[in-house]
């Protein structure tokens, strides 16, 4: 969805980022039409952020991973020669994508990929989630707004949440000061269109999943 991604000018880091989406599509082996088509995405939106003319947002993102079966880390040149057990917070360098705020808190070439995310008040309110797997989520600091299906709920420190991905999915700030998160999901290749929906959609998906 192309409203979920930000515009104008990029930064040093995605000198690194653009040329991996190319290579990462391409090792896949789809094309431009068939990768923008299975993420909701336009060819021409796809094409400005394998060029770093776009920004792409943390959902935007997670979606690629999942489409090119790697990680979040991996699209940034985070990845280690070896996948190391131990995270050190103080090492981790915070990445904004779309509004949001995100961290590295997991060792890269798992079947899960753990983060720290901040999600500031009023960041991506509208915009609905649907993919394969599960994720699971704490909250830190602040309150959560989580919407499952037809159900909204609010999580405040120490509440947490796990669900199937697949049931549309939508997270938000409770209150002016954001919310932080520990959120952990499944790695796995998906070629499921509508990773990130609108509300109009996810309603009707709602109803056709009754």
């Amino acid at each position: 969805m192309d409203t979920a991604d930000g515009s104008g000018p990029t930064g040093t880091e995605d000198l690194v980022l653009a040329p991996r989406l190319r290579e990462r599509r391409r090792g896949s082996g789809l094309t431009l039409e068939t990768a923008a088509a299975r993420l909701g995405l336009s060819a021409a939106h796809l094409s400005r952020l394998e060029s770093g003319l776009r920004q792409p947002s943390l959902p935007v993102l997670l979606g690629l991973a999942r489409l090119y079966g790697t990680t979040v880390s991996d699209l940034l040149g985070e990845s280690d020669a070896e996948p190391d057990p131990i995270v050190r917070g103080a090492r981790m360098t915070p990445v904004p994508a779309g509004g949001w705020t995100y961290w590295r808190a997991g060792g890269t070439g798992r079947a899960m990929q753990a983060l720290r995310v901040h999600v500031p008040a009023r960041a991506q309110r509208a915009l609905v989630r649907v993919h394969p797997g599960e994720e699971w989520l704490y909250v830190m600091a602040g309150e959560l707004e989580l919407t499952l299906g037809e159900r909204t709920h609010r999580l405040a420190v120490g509440d947490s949440a796990h669900f199937d991905s697949l049931v549309p999915h939508r997270l938000a700030a409770g209150g002016g000061d954001g919310v932080d998160l520990l959120f952990v999901h499944t790695l796995m290749q998906s070629e499921t269109s509508g990773l990130c929906i609108g509300p109009d959609q996810a309603t009707r998906m709602r109803g056709e999943r009754r």
